[in-house]
Order: C-alpha cells, then sequence, then structure tokens
C-alpha cells in the first residue's frame, strides 16, 4: 500500500494562494467539520482569533485523486528557485493531437495569467510543449 502525500507550501496570504491554486488545478475547498456551516464557523467554535484565521488553507481534489495540497502563513518571503514544482497536465496527454494540446495550455496559462501568475518561459522540443509560470507569490511551476 502507498503512502499518501501533502504538498505543503509556504505563503504570506494563505487564502490568496489557495484560490490560485484552486482554479490552476480545480481543486477545492474541503468541508468543514461535522457540525460547523463554515470554516469561519468552525474558527469561532474552537477560539481561533479572527487576526489568525488567514494562517492556513487547504485544497483537496473533488475526485479524491490528486493530493491535498496545504498552505502555511510564513514570515519570510520567498527567495530562491523551488527545488521542487508541480506540473500542471493541462495539455490533454499525448493521445491529444499537438497543436491541441498547445491550445490548451495556452488558454490555461491565460486564465492563471489573469489571475496574477508571471510567464518565465515558453518551450517546445521533442513533441513536447510547456510553459513555465510563477504563481503570485513567486513559486515556479509548469503548464504542460
Amino acid at each position: 500500500m502507498s503512502i499518501s502525500v501533502q504538498v505543503t507550501f509556504d505563503a504570506a496570504d494563505p487564502a490568496a494562494l489557495a484560490d490560485f491554486w484552486a482554479v490552476a488545478l480545480d481543486y477545492v475547498i474541503p468541508p468543514p467539520p461535522a457540525g460547523y456551516e463554515s470554516w469561519d464557523d468552525w474558527a469561532r467554535g474552537v477560539k481561533i482569533p479572527e487576526e489568525n484565521w488567514n494562517d492556513a488553507r487547504a485544497l483537496i481534489d473533488p475526485d479524491g485523486v490528486g493530493p491535498r495540497l496545504f498552505f502555511q502563513r510564513v514570515p519570510e518571503g520567498k527567495t530562491v528557485k523551488n527545488r521542487v514544482h508541480l506540473d500542471v497536465n493541462a495539455g490533454g496527454g499525448p493521445t491529444v493531437e499537438f497543436a491541441d494540446r498547445v491550445d490548451n495550455v495556452d488558454r490555461h496559462v491565460d486564465t492563471l495569467l489573469d489571475l496574477g501568475a508571471a510567464k518565465i518561459a515558453v518551450f517546445g522540443e521533442r513533441g513536447e510543449y510547456w510553459v513555465t509560470l510563477a504563481d503570485p507569490e513567486g513559486n515556479e511551476f509548469c503548464v504542460q
């Protein structure tokens, strides 16, 4: 049996970064614990001060396939290139015609640019096409 993983992002603004990645991956905020209508109700119920409500956020794959993402507030900003990054597979995979994969990638990239991503580079080689972006807090990732 495999061991599941969670991908954790350090962030200045966990809620905003979670909102970006929810669109990037078609992920959702998990439902609050039983007995609570919302996460704000839960935070009130467990007496978390309102100024700490944005200390963390989580996202899940609604299909239950991908890893959980966790965003935690940290005081320091990002200073160097990621050693690990996510590849967002928006192109459709190798069974999709190359021109259609490029169109799919470019459409998703445009959506993410509108949400605050920054384009770093565009690559097309050996029948592959991908775009390297940085999310709104500077974390590099690829859309392929």
